[in-house]
């Protein structure tokens, strides 16, 4: 059984890559540590997930993964990008965050494909302070005029992914957790962990 350190605290993030991962991979996260937080100085995704992955194997002793993500608006330039969580300022909820997004995408006058917009995800993998691979996971789609949905978190209930008509908030987790961001980059980190565990 291979065990997994998620360097994050977002209650969240953790059961949605256990729930990717399955039961043949246990996955905890910093929430029950001393380990104090890592803040992202990074300028790209991959800087981040990096930054927390070594920086949390240095002090556990475990496999630990780390990940960055954002969503990135044609319209906005690529923002919020990995400003994402900070997109509304430092305490702001879920909803302050969306309002924002869509506060800024009706100043610009976004239509059409202005509206267009991607999830990507960076996943650091790393053990005792080694960097032991990156991996990148991206979901194309485009931004609601109104928030819909109340499943999921973050960014989801204004992100309609490509092919389907409801967000990311209306749709079922198996569903989303098939064809998102991280579901993309965490299944190539299982099967690096698979690697690892047979001495591939």
């Amino acid at each position: 059984m291979i065990e997994l350190l998620v360097a994050t605290r977002n209650r969240h993030k953790t059961r949605e890559i256990q729930h990717i991962l399955g039961p043949e991979i246990i996955v905890r996260d910093l929430a029950d540590t001393e380990v104090p937080e890592i803040r992202e100085t990074g300028t790209s995704f991959e800087e981040n997930a990096k930054l927390k992955a070594l920086a949390a194997s240095r002090q556990l002793p475990a496999l630990v993964i780390a990940d960055d993500s954002g969503l990135e608006v044609d319209a906005l330039g690529g923002a919020p990008g990995i400003y994402s969580a900070r997109y509304a300022g430092a305490n702001a909820t879920d909803r302050d965050k969306i309002d924002k997004l869509l506060r800024e995408l009706a100043r610009v006058r976004a239509t059409g494909d202005g509206r267009r917009a991607r999830f990507r995800c960076v996943v650091a993998l790393a053990c005792n302070g080694d960097l032991l691979g990156i991996f990148e996971g991206t979901v194309e789609g485009r931004i609601t005029d109104t928030a819909r949905g109340d499943s999921g978190f973050g960014y989801d209930p204004i992100f309609v992914p490509d092919g389907f008509q409801q967000t990311f908030g209306e749709l079922p987790m198996e569903v989303k957790n098939n064809i998102s961001h991280r579901a993309k980059a965490i299944r190539a980190v299982a099967e690096k962990l698979k690697r690892l565990e047979f001495g591939g």
